[in-house]
């Protein structure tokens, strides 16, 4: 039997590659789950309602971005409070930042819904698409507030030193939308309205179920308590994760801003073609995304422990590994480019040929992208929340969303397909300008 591992350990990388793990296959798990269901709306209820969904989810994932805010900020600061050895107050923490984000969530949720048909006018959508957009909204919305949950509770788990219950409550969530998928798109025949049944239903087992396990006791670090709400933490926690809130958000104003170009240079088949690549693409981000969840608390920790030394072998290890899997990850995506743009769109040639050719000059992108979700997390976990979000910012909103808006004057569609490639070479070398910058006082190299 494996000895648990704790975070106050020393980290080997087969001891670093243990912990994470759990965490870098609950994140491509989530985005699988997300595949599947992009594969039944577009294969089962067909081009338009698929183009509907890419569309409008951009606009109902702006309003989740708290939860990654909070999940990545309250791991950071709750985390560095247990190095400290204050394990009272990082409950205290821990419940407070759960039950403001049920509240908070059910009122986005509202707002959310009020706004949605003319926000779908906003972004372009016209005719059936336009309808299709307020029934997708509409089913899933209710569900923001478990949403919120899911992500919290995947950084959660893992300052509690459970990073394996977050990969099975992701499971689970997973599950339940693939399954329910099959059932109501292919075997009902719902169409667009069966799929986002399907992950309305999916949000709620992600979300109430760790829910119900951090209300019990329980053997982890963290349970629920009696909150005492603490401005100044709050405050903390926010500004920690407002790199994740910039980066979630900016991402989903940066496909609105995509679709509208598309819609503009390559019709319906551009925004169907983007919706696409953007699915495939979260499954390679995952492993990212995954192994940033997975290090930070373990940084947090030993920062708030003054443990030197083990900082600069987290941040040593972490480099190394993001080399080689940014290569390798770039290889796969380029080889399996043409069964994967075959996997959604082999009924329409058209289609099949652009994704083909866009996912290839995306997949670029994973050579420097790793590197700078790695950089924006390891500030986050050292509670930098400005610095991280000044790399979240300038990954976003500043480079990629000059990228989509000049590129494609000169360069047409293709400018369009590029911009990420782009942005993401640029964020790079910021990034290691804060690598370079910012070692002396956080002693990591």
């Amino acid at each position: 039997m494996k000895q648990i591992i704790q975070l106050s350990d020393h980290f080997t990388y087969q001891k670093l590659l243990r912990f994470t793990l759990p965490s870098v296959v609950m994140m491509i798990f989530s985005s699988i789950y997300g595949v599947v269901d992009g594969f039944f709306i577009s294969n089962y209820a067909g081009k338009t309602p698929f183009a509907a969904a890419c569309l409008i989810y951009p606009y109902m994932m702006v309003f989740s971005t708290c939860g990654f805010m909070i999940g990545t900020g309250g791991t950071a600061l709750i985390s560095k409070t247990m190095g400290e050895g204050d394990c009272e107050k990082a409950n205290r923490l821990f419940s407070m930042l759960v039950y403001l984000s049920i509240a908070g969530g059910i009122v986005l949720s509202v707002i959310a819904i009020v706004l949605l048909r003319p926000v779908a006018i906003l972004l372009g959508a016209r005719g059936a698409i336009i309808d299709d957009c307020v029934v997708y909204g509409t089913i899933i919305l209710p569900a923001l507030f478990s949403f919120i949950l899911q992500n919290e509770f995947q950084s959660f788990c893992v300052a509690a030193e459970k990073p394996q219950l977050g990969l099975w409550l992701t499971v689970a969530a997973g599950l339940t939308n693939i399954l329910l998928d099959a059932l109501f798109v292919a075997v009902f025949r719902w169409g667009l309205a069966g799929a986002a049944i399907a992950t309305a239903l999916s949000q709620l087992v992600g979300g109430l179920v760790p829910l119900v396990y951090f209300l019990r006791p329980n053997k982890s670090l963290l349970r629920l308590c009696k909150p005492s709400f603490d401005g100044r933490a709050l405050l903390k926690v926010c500004t920690n994760g407002s790199s994740e809130l910039m980066s979630t958000m900016s991402t989903s104003l940066l496909s609105m801003l995509h679709n509208f170009q598309l819609l503009r240079f390559a019709g319906e088949d551009g925004v169907a073609a983007y919706g696409i690549i953007m699915y495939v693409d979260f499954i390679f981000i995952a492993v990212f995304l995954g192994y940033a969840i997975g290090s930070a608390p373990i940084i947090g920790y030993h920062f708030g422990a003054g443990n030197h030394p083990e900082l600069k072998s987290l941040f040593r290890q972490s480099n190394l590994l993001l080399v080689w899997v940014s290569i390798g990850l770039t290889g796969i995506a380029i080889v399996a480019a043409d069964m994967l743009a075959g996997l959604f769109a082999g009924y329409d040639a058209g289609l099949f040929e652009m994704t083909k050719y866009a996912f290839i000059i995306h997949s670029l992108s994973f050579l420097f992208c790793g590197f700078n979700i790695f950089g924006s997390s390891l500030f986050t976990a050292l509670n930098n929340g400005l610095v991280s979000a000044a790399i979240s910012f300038f990954r976003t909103l500043v480079c990629q969303t000059a990228a989509v808006l000049i590129l494609p004057e000169f360069f047409g569609v293709n400018g369009i397909w590029s911009a990420i490639v782009v942005a993401e070479l640029f964020s790079l070398l910021l990034t290691l300008i804060c690598f370079a910058k910012l070692k002396g006082r956080y002693h990591y190299a």
